[in-house]
């Protein structure tokens, strides 16, 4: 494995949804000595999933998730190891997978390492773009068509849509306070 950064550098991430047009993404920081089954409860948190499904990460043709002997996943154990384990530098990047049915991949990408900044807790949301889809709604081509029969109230499928997310649903909405609200 790759050589640790210090325990204390920050790690700051892009978390972008593939796939979807427009992008859904999250800027996060988060420190690099913490695990991928943390990481992977932060980015459940800032992306807005509900933690439904397995998942797993990929990072330089190695997957890290939890094992699932009746899958057959040989994966090595997410609990042990770190961030700063897989990535290293500026540019890095892997791909964190959630909902192997819906098949969510996620590119994530090393913005930038640095120092905490005094005062800040960690890990922080501090800025991203759009809502993330529905659990369950069949990946992303499955996400269009619920866009475009939500938004079409002509549309055959709009009511079963509406009532099966639960009413109003805004792709565009963003809220970073209660991303940060549901990091603390």
């Amino acid at each position: 494995m790759p050589a640790k950064q210090p325990d204390s550098s920050i790690y700051q991430l892009k978390v972008t949804l593939k796939y979807c047009k427009p992008p859904i993404w999250r800027r996060i920081q988060v420190r690099g000595n913490t695990t991928l089954y943390t990481l992977h409860q932060i980015i459940q948190i800032t992306m807005g999933w509900t933690d439904s499904h397995l998942h797993q990460f990929i990072a330089g043709g190695v997957y890290y998730g939890e094992s699932h002997p009746d899958l057959g996943l040989d994966v090595a154990n997410e609990r042990e190891v770190r961030l700063n384990q897989i990535v290293t530098k500026v540019k890095d990047r892997f791909v964190y997978e959630y909902d192997f049915g819906d098949g969510w991949e996620h590119e994530v990408v090393v913005e930038a390492l640095m120092e905490p900044a005094p005062g800040v807790s960690y890990p922080r949301c501090i800025t991203g773009k759009r809502h993330c889809p529905p659990e369950d709604v069949g990946g992303a081509w499955g996400y269009a068509h619920f866009l475009e029969a939500i938004q079409n109230e002509d549309h055959p499928e709009h009511e079963h849509y509406m009532e099966w997310s639960g009413g109003p649903f805004d792709p565009e909405e963003f809220d970073c306070q209660g991303i940060n609200e549901g990091l603390k």
